[in-house]
């Protein structure tokens, strides 16, 4: 008769009741290296490419300062200035057409062509481009919003009653313009020094994700798991 193979006895569990497998982070995605992005994906890429990426990368140098500086004046008008909205923009187009038509008046004295104005039309192709990006991103953002609603992510609930907490603060700190300004240095900044130092700050993300990842085993042992969710598709329960 065959002897009895021997089990190996199992590992114990911590002391604070989860499971070392659970607490612990895969090791195949610690040996190959946290990336904040995704390990084939540029920060280019991760703007979505082509010129907007260009322009809040600086690869585009001129175009960057335009943008960022246009900003910056619209803010120094509305919150230093403190001009308002509708006096501004028919002082501006006030300015700007009475240059255009003495400039246009004064060339049949000085006997030179008159200014060549470019007519701008939106085309069909661009309005339905647009539309359509429009219509997608909407449509996904319902159904997340769906989804958190029917109580089938947990994760995805807190994380947006964080996010909604965190902009509501704020927004009671600054007013909506200055919210806005203060995403566009962000957006000018942010993306150029995390492409500069991405090593680096791949690496303490990388830390900071582990220790995420253990506490958040140890809160779902605890608490999460004991929450009743909402009602399963009928497709999970076959």
């Amino acid at each position: 008769m065959a002897e009895p193979t021997e089990r190996t006895p199992a590992a114990p569990p911590q002391a604070d009741g989860v499971s070392e497998a659970a607490a612990a982070p895969s090791s195949a995605s610690t040996a190959r290296g946290f990336r904040f992005l995704g390990e084939d994906k540029s920060v280019h890429k991760a703007l979505g490419g082509g010129k907007t990426a260009d322009v809040l990368l600086w690869k585009d140098k001129k175009m960057s300062a335009a943008v960022l500086g246009g900003a910056t004046v619209i803010w120094f008008l509305f919150e230093v200035v403190e001009y308002n909205f509708l006096p501004l923009v028919s002082h501006v187009l006030i300015g700007t057409l009475a240059a255009v038509f003495l400039w246009s008046k004064a060339t049949t004295f000085i006997k030179k062509s008159p200014p060549d104005i470019p007519q701008v039309q939106i085309s069909e192709e661009l309005a339905a481009n647009t539309v359509k990006v429009l219509r997608t991103d909407i449509n996904q953002a319902l159904g997340l919003l769906r989804e958190i609603a029917l109580g089938h992510d947990l994760m995805k609930f807190l994380g947006v009653i964080v996010a909604l907490w965190i902009l509501s603060e704020i927004g009671s700190l600054c007013d909506f313009l200055t919210l806005i300004y203060a995403a566009a240095l962000m957006l000018h900044t942010v993306p150029i020094l995390y492409h500069k130092y991405q090593d680096k700050v791949d690496h303490f993300a990388g830390k900071a994700h582990v220790e995420l990842c253990k506490q958040y085993a140890v809160l779902d042992a605890k608490v999460l798991s004991k929450i009743p969710r909402g009602p399963v598709r009928a497709e999970k329960q076959e």
